[in-house]
């Protein structure tokens, strides 16, 4: 075999992975309950940037005890499903499910996802993350964090696609 051959052959194996995956996600994306979820811009202070912003997705939480104390926030574990047109986050016991953090906000219980997901933007787009009332249009799989599919802006009860 050539060393054009081998290359040819790696370059094929490549595609093919990178393929595969396209299409699981897209099948995902058909298959999977959608929703409009609240984030919030987070920012960890990394050295390394990229075109992408950072996003905390909330949800509404369900079982979970106000916190205590002069504590403003308490800390548990959730699986996420989708209610209607709401992310929701039920309380587990036993480490199992996404780490939440549980807060109060506009007098209802919030639970927002430790770990935040990345939303990638082109590279002459401007940053939305500064403006308010952002959402995120999600996929809830089964197993780990929502997969975002695209912005929004709330304004009122109807969300506004941005356009990037």
């Amino acid at each position: 075999m050539t060393a054009r051959t081998k290359g040819l052959v790696v370059a094929a194996l490549h595609i093919a992975l990178v393929s595969a995956l396209g299409a699981k996600l897209l099948a995902d994306r058909a298959a999977l309950p959608r929703v409009w979820v609240e984030v919030a811009p987070y920012d960890p202070n990394l050295p390394i940037r990229g075109r992408y912003v950072r996003l905390q997705v909330k949800a509404e939480a369900r079982g979970f005890d106000e916190p205590a104390g002069s504590a403003a926030s308490a800390w548990g574990y959730a699986r996420l499903s989708v209610e209607g047109d709401r992310l929701v986050a039920t309380r587990t016991d036993g480490g199992v499910g996404h780490p939440v953090q549980i807060h109060k906000e506009n007098g209802r219980l919030v639970a927002a996802l430790s770990t935040p997901v990345a939303y990638f933007i082109p590279e002459h787009a401007v940053d939305p993350s500064s403006r308010p009332g952002l959402m995120a249009e999600v996929t809830v799989p089964r197993k780990g964090p929502p997969r975002p599919i695209r912005l929004g802006v709330k304004e009122g009860e109807k969300v506004t696609p941005l356009d990037l």
